[in-house]
């Protein structure tokens, strides 16, 4: 039965078979530079219970060895994305503090889930993986973007949101035929699947063309 997980799934490999080329993931992107570092919530996977996805990528990341302009990421800084706050020269340490508070409230009413990661696909800056259930992954993030609602008059960022994980990015300007010839067969690997049981905030930096952070703060999901 299609879901609108799968119809994204195959519109996005349409999509991608209709590009030219591949564009630098790397630019530096307003407020962005060297040194400075962002508050972000993400759904990290650095834990034992990580171990089917870390397997998947590494043999999907072994099909993608050697093709040009692309940067697989390490299992370690494998994440999805959630939620913004903003640079962290510009965010107090009060509001970190009462928004982690505030979320913790909320995401104690959202339950624990299974995500599924898999099959590969593909856009012109990075090459990831199908994330299900959508709903699930929106609970959470509605939920922190609730809590920092009653901290601030404004939440950061578009509430529209379609996960994704990302297991390689592309860094330079060049044919994407390579790269599809190389995920095609890539796309038949089973998913798999891994336990979510909270999401943690992070401060997060860029400077060696690599997402990498440090946690500040992680809430448990289904405590209420």
């Amino acid at each position: 039965m299609p879901t609108p997980e799968l119809d994204s799934f195959t519109a996005r490999w349409e999509e991608f078979g209709r590009l030219e080329r591949l564009v630098n993931h790397w630019w530096w992107r307003p407020g962005w530079s060297v040194g400075r570092s962002f508050y972000t919530w993400h759904l990290t996977f650095d834990d034992p219970t990580a171990a089917p996805l870390h397997e998947l990528v590494g043999r999907l990341q072994e099909g993608l060895a050697g093709v040009e302009g692309l940067d697989l990421i390490p299992e370690r800084w494998l994440h999805l994305t959630m939620q913004g706050l903003g640079f962290t020269d510009e965010v107090s340490d009060d509001d970190v503090e009462a928004i982690t508070r505030a979320a913790a409230e909320r995401l104690a009413a959202v339950s624990a889930f299974e995500l599924t990661l898999g099959p590969i696909q593909a856009d012109d800056e990075a090459t990831g993986l199908l994330v299900r259930p959508w709903d699930a992954v929106n609970a959470v993030r509605d939920g922190i973007r609730s809590g920092i609602a009653e901290v601030w008059d404004e939440v950061p960022e578009h509430a529209e949101f379609h996960p994704h994980v990302s297991i390689a990015y592309s860094n330079a300007d060049v044919l994407t035929g390579p790269l599809r010839e190389r995920v095609a067969p890539l796309r038949d690997i089973e998913p798999v699947t891994v336990p979510i049981k909270g999401a943690q905030l992070i401060r997060l930096n860029r400077d060696n063309q690599m997402y990498e952070w440090e946690t500040v703060a992680e809430v448990a999901l289904g405590r209420g």
